[in-house]
């Protein structure tokens, strides 16, 4: 430990010796830090010394604060070029460890390094060697810390020098590829709000080079600059370009990007597959190009809306939409990141495409929509919604596809009725399938969640209002399947839902198609609504008793959260917090609908949904009673005391509310009780018939018992004949008319209980199995068909004469 103590001592001392005024001490110096933190030992050392690590050495450097004094030496050689160039050499070998890249930090090196980044250097080192350090400080440091070091008038104008210097006077490919490093520093620059790259005109600078092979300019920069097709000269168009979209965040630049003409520049790329006349390069690079060009044109439109109107954006968005929709051959590379997933198709150029569309269309301005709908951009999108839906597989790119052109009809055509005529019966067709998801695939990743947000929004603004387009959904069961969705009991749709539903309920039809629903089991859309409200109420902590009825007669609707939540004092246009629950949950929505539908003669509800619709019924006056609470609450806060006749009034409004709970309580107890009386008569109903069962079975089997002993006993028999016979005659008319003739029914002798005639049918085994009555006589030989025990006549009978060989016909 005393060793490794001295070893950095002597190391710092190393370092403070960089102050001798000698530039011969102060590069020896700087070799022997270079050697010592590289350097092997040869063979020689280890026979002789003990052998010490290189992770040794490294530490002791870290130890010895060398980088930061060598750092902080810059300052004393800033007219010396040698010793600055061996001082930035040694901080690119010690660069590499991250504790002395956090030392380098401690002594600004970022802003000194970039600051020197243009002093004279005819060997180029100085600026190599620089750059070199701050990429390594970017990859072990912080790099906020770094940006904010660099985020000065200073540090921005050094990087615009030198990388201006490489573009117009770099030839080489080590020039090129330094160029570029030297663009992302700015880059990463650029993106920290309040980096001054417009004052020191390198916003400019940028536009200027972003923009010069699609626009012509006479910029003495760039006259006579050519863009070659190796890749430096490729990755640095794709970064200008990026470039571009990072300096569109600072506003101030929307001005220096209109002068420049960025949009024309970008609408170069807006065509189908062609090469550009000034960059030659292939056509896996042309495509990331494009994609890339179309992507950065998202950002540009919506700041730049006045170009896009000029340079008819929107007539060149839809050709190229058409283009993308067709059946052109076109191989597309995919190789870039823009590109992934659309490899062999056009998904990646009508993504990005609509990205600029939906960008433009969400302005909501009124010039450019009516632009758009004045070339039959609905119709249009409607065509490539379907193309998309059937031609694609479905992926996350489809799904990115279809959401954003739903999104896009939504914003054209709401509040618009004409526009939603343009919608038409088309559009019901296509969007209906949209709503039909398979529950499935909500959580699939791929976009099914979004995509049915987009499906019910586009609903709600291109079909609601138009009643031609209402009642044609209606007719397409488009009710019944709103409420399969809302069955699913998706959390995030529930609302929407709800919300459309309300909506659709202002036409006269919709009643009658959620009356007419039935979901699982026979559940109706009342049964359905009033599940919903309790799990809603649970969800939210409202408190009722076991049988659902209100627990707190004085806020009977008031939530968890809401009980939290301390009254303060707020001015009347401000919403309370009871005011701002009617939108955070679906309990005003299930309300409304249920008042369409009526309280009265719901199908398909049992006591408990009763219990819970009672509550339903005062939504609005127990909301309101909670508002004059949080008044009453408000007026305490502020400590203000009411005059008598106001305080009276007051007192009376919440006693009226809190007797409408106590209502609300009692007609739920009394539709209890009824419930209660209503399931024991069901009960009593049930043991009757139960009763009434096991009677008629005991006299069936006393019947049995009567019959069997009738059968078996011929005493029992005559008994029940001489009863019989009584009954029958105790039955008859005791008043003789004169010359009445009697004709006895019965006959003498039968001691039989049944009702006997002059004919007889005898139940015994049939005939099919034993012959009949004749299978034992000589008419038998006839082989005559008996059916029980009578003969039959038919046309004609072989029989076979088993003695004979011949046969003889018998008709």
């Amino acid at each position: 430990m005393f060793s490794l103590n001295l070893h950095v001592k002597f190391l710092n001392y190393l370092g403070c010796l960089m102050r001798v005024p000698c530039s011969q001490v102060r590069i020896q110096i700087c070799k022997c830090v270079i050697s010592f933190y590289h350097a092997e030992r040869s063979k020689k050392e280890f026979e002789v010394y003990q052998p010490v690590s290189a992770n040794y050495k490294k530490h002791m450097v870290e130890l010895g604060g060398l980088a930061e004094t060598l750092v902080l030496s810059l300052t004393l050689v800033e007219n010396q070029l040698s010793e600055k160039l061996w001082i930035i050499k040694t901080l690119q070998h010690l660069s590499i460890s991250e504790a002395n890249c956090k030392l380098m930090m401690k002594a600004q090196a970022p802003r000194k390094l970039c600051s020197q980044l243009n002093d004279v250097d005819p060997t180029g080192q100085l600026l190599f060697r620089s750059s070199e350090i701050l990429w390594n400080l970017l990859e072990k440091t912080s790099k906020d810390e770094i940006l904010d070091q660099l985020n000065n008038l200073e540090c921005v104008h050094a990087l615009k020098e030198a990388f201006t210097h490489l573009l117009l006077h770099g030839s080489r490919h080590y020039d090129r590829q330094l160029r570029n490093d030297i663009l992302v520093i700015a880059t990463l620059v650029a993106q920290n709000p309040g980096t001054p790259m417009i004052e020191t005109g390198f916003a400019k600078q940028l536009i200027l080079f972003a923009t010069f092979t699609e626009v012509k300019s006479h910029n003495p920069l760039v006259k006579g600059l050519k863009l070659t097709y190796s890749y430096e000269d490729f990755e640095l168009k794709k970064l200008l370009l990026n470039m571009l979209t990072v300096l569109a965040k600072d506003l101030c630049t929307v001005q220096l990007l209109h002068e420049g003409k960025v949009i024309l520049a970008l609408f170069n790329y807006l065509k189908p597959n062609e090469k550009s006349g000034t960059v030659a390069m292939s056509a896996a690079q042309y495509e990331e190009l494009q994609l890339l060009a179309i992507a950065t044109l998202a950002t540009m439109a919506p700041l730049l809306v006045e170009d896009y109107i000029m340079n008819q954006g929107n007539t060149r968005l839809l050709m190229f939409l058409e283009w993308c929709s067709s059946n052109d051959p076109f191989f597309a590379q995919g190789n870039s990141f823009h590109g992934t997933g659309g490899r062999g198709t056009k998904l990646s150029q009508m993504r990005y495409s609509l990205r600029v569309l939906y960008s433009v269309v969400s302005l909501c301005d009124d010039a450019v929509n009516l632009d758009l709908c004045d070339h039959g951009a609905i119709h249009q999108l409607l065509g490539i919604l379907k193309t998309a839906t059937s031609k694609y597989k479905e992926g996350a790119i489809v799904m990115e596809i279809q959401t954003d052109i739903l999104l896009i009809l939504s914003t054209l055509c709401e509040n618009d009725v004409h526009r939603k005529e343009l919608f038409g019966w088309e559009g019901v067709d296509t969007l209906i399938p949209f709503l039909k998801m398979d529950a499935k695939k909500f959580y699939s990743g791929l976009g099914h969640n979004r995509l049915l947000f987009s499906a019910l929004d586009c609903l709600w603004c291109c079909i609601m209002g138009c009643l031609i387009l209402e009642d044609y959904f209606l007719e397409k069961e488009g009710i019944f399947t709103l409420l399969d969705l809302l069955m699913l009991n998706q959390k995030n749709v529930c609302n929407q839902i709800l919300g459309i539903l309300v909506e659709f309920c202002d036409n006269s039809k919709t009643v009658c198609h959620i009356n007419t629903w039935r979901g699982k089991k026979g559940q109706t859309a009342a049964n359905l609504l009033i599940h919903l409200w309790r799990q809603e109420e649970e969800d939210m902590g409202v408190r009722h008793d076991k049988v659902g009825r209100i627990a707190d007669t004085k806020k009977p609707l008031l939530g968890q959260f809401q009980k939290t939540q301390e009254v303060i004092p707020m001015p009347a246009s401000c919403p309370t917090i009871a005011v701002m629950d009617v939108a955070e949950n679906m309990r005003a929505k299930i309300y409304c609908i249920i008042c369409k539908l009526g309280f009265e003669n719901l199908p398909g509800l049992s006591a408990k949904d009763f219990v819970t619709l009672a509550i339903i019924r005062r939504y609005l006056d127990f909301k309101v009673g909670e508002v004059w609470s949080e008044m009453c609450a408000e007026l305490e806060k502020e400590n203000f005391r009411l005059v008598t006749p106001d305080q009276e009034v007051l007192q009376v409004i919440t006693d009226a509310f809190e007797n409408v709970g106590r209502m609300v309580v009692s007609l739920q107890t009394e539709m209890l009780e009824s419930q209660k009386y209503q399931e024991l008569q069901e009960e009593e109903k049930c043991y009757a018939k139960i009763n009434s069962l096991h009677k008629q079975r005991e006299m069936v089997s006393k019947s049995w018992e009567n019959f069997l002993s009738r059968t078996s006993n011929y005493e029992a028999l005559k008994r029940a004949k001489r009863l019989q016979e009584k009954s029958i005659e105790m039955s008859r008319s005791k008043v003789k008319q004169y010359n009445a003739t009697f004709h006895p029914t019965d006959i003498k002798g039968l001691n039989t209980t049944i009702t006997s005639g002059r004919l007889v049918t005898v139940e015994s085994t049939p005939s099919e199995l034993t012959g009949g009555p004749l299978a034992d006589t000589d008419l038998a030989l006839k082989k005559l068909p008996i059916r029980g025990g009578a003969l039959r006549r038919i046309k004609e009978v072989k029989v076979i004469d088993s003695f004979k060989k011949g046969s003889v016909p018998v008709k």
